[in-house]
């Protein structure tokens, strides 16, 4: 089977990919090896457990491919506000959308419902959809990839795009190498039931052991529910999962302060653990890295999927630039394009999450003083305030077309 391009893995970034690039008069292949169903949305059915804080950049690049108005018809809650403090001190730091005059710093929405609402838009469309093929090799051959599958199905493509997360196939296959390392962490994520309303906040605390966040969600009328994230030390986190129900949310309760009261009830918990990767390339001749399968970081701010869409808009852009110019797609120095400008993006949001997750995790008095003193400091500043707003939104620095106004 041939194709001008083959996509390797239809989540979240993946498919939007493929959906940036409809009806351009390209071939395209989407592989993937879950079976890529939809599910009919029950709005009494239970959270998802994995959700993403999409940002208004994100918001907009999913209206731009039709897909945010099938999101908005499932369940999304958008955020007006993000309290964080330190929970070893006095250091607080408060940051609000009306800041920048904005209406919201974006929505917590369950990845389940993102993936659905493409996949509808993917069924639409002429996109060619290999569901329940999973890649076992990947060569090259001639001018291009010869990629075999696990049904023993041949494809073959000038340019393929890994888009298959954190562990990816292409990117092993292929020999891409990477810098990773341990955060020592793992991340313990679930929903749970709360006493009082979270007042569409994003609630951060610093502990000892880890940030924990509680994300707001859009529950039944009268029920005040949460998703969180708790980062903790492998060692702890064994210790949270033997908990049963109610020493769970008793535990829980009690890192976070009650700040929303007490917890009244936990859904299943998942354990994952936190690793950071990144490429260090994310092209080659005939081959680009997107989303989890270029970088992955850690979840303090729920910003990998958002790197993740600006991958796409940005890889999407170059390429549909490069057809104009006749340009050859798999180009190396076409696809360099998108690295460049997405690389140092990239880079630096990963360092200032290490930069975050480093300071709050140090025990020196010295620095617990300043840690505290600068978040009240920065508190008091509205314009600094105002700039991390802006970055939160994903609408500063090199702004691709689907992301703009």
């Amino acid at each position: 089977m041939q194709a001008d391009l083959i996509i390797v893995g239809a989540g979240m970034v993946g498919s939007a990919l493929a959906l940036a690039l409809q009806d351009q008069g390209l071939e395209i292949l989407l592989v993937d090896g879950s079976p890529l169903s939809v599910k009919p949305f029950d709005p009494q059915a239970a959270f998802e457990p994995r959700v993403s804080a999409l940002s208004v950049a994100s918001q907009r690049i999913l209206e731009r491919l039709g897909v945010w108005e099938g999101i908005a018809a499932r369940r999304v809650c958008p955020y007006g506000e993000m309290q964080v403090w330190d929970g070893s001190g006095t250091g607080q730091i408060h940051f609000s959308a009306a800041s920048v005059h904005a209406e919201s710093l974006g929505h917590i929405v369950e990845n389940r419902v993102v993936q659905d609402a493409l996949l509808e838009r993917l069924h639409d469309s002429s996109i060619g959809l290999l569901p329940g093929a999973r890649l076992e090799q990947l060569r090259r051959s001639g001018e291009g990839w010869l990629l075999s599958l696990n049904d023993g199905r041949e494809l073959r493509a000038p340019l393929v795009i890994a888009a298959d997360g954190a562990n990816s196939a292409v990117r092993r296959l292929a020999g891409c190498a990477t810098r990773e390392w341990d955060y020592l962490h793992h991340a313990i994520v679930t929903s749970v039931r709360c006493a009082k309303p979270h007042q569409a906040t994003a609630w951060q605390r610093f502990t000892d052991d880890g940030p924990l966040a509680f994300l707001p969600l859009a529950g039944p009328a009268g029920e005040h529910w949460c998703s969180i994230v708790w980062s903790v030390t492998p060692a702890e986190a064994e210790r949270l999962m033997a908990l049963d129900d109610a020493c769970f949310r008793r535990a829980l309760g009690f890192a976070f302060e009650h700040r929303l009261g007490e917890v009244l009830q936990a859904d299943p918990r998942l354990c994952i653990p936190l690793r950071q990767r990144h490429a260090k390339r994310y092209v080659e001749d005939g081959l680009a890295l997107i989303g989890d399968a270029a970088h992955s970081i850690h979840p303090l701010a729920g910003q990998g999927v958002n790197l993740g869409f600006l991958d796409v808009a940005v890889l999407a852009e170059v390429l549909l630039h490069a057809m104009q110019r006749g340009e050859r797609l798999s180009d190396v120095k076409v696809l360099s394009r998108y690295e460049r400008r997405r690389m140092p993006h990239n880079l630096a949001m990963m360092a200032a999450m290490e930069g975050f997750e480093r300071l709050f995790q140090a025990d020196p008095l010295p620095v617990r003083w300043l840690r505290n003193s600068g978040l009240n400091w920065v508190d008091d500043l509205p314009e600094a305030k105002a700039l991390f707003v802006r970055q939160a939104l994903g609408l500063s620095g090199d702004l691709p077309e689907l992301a703009r106004v």
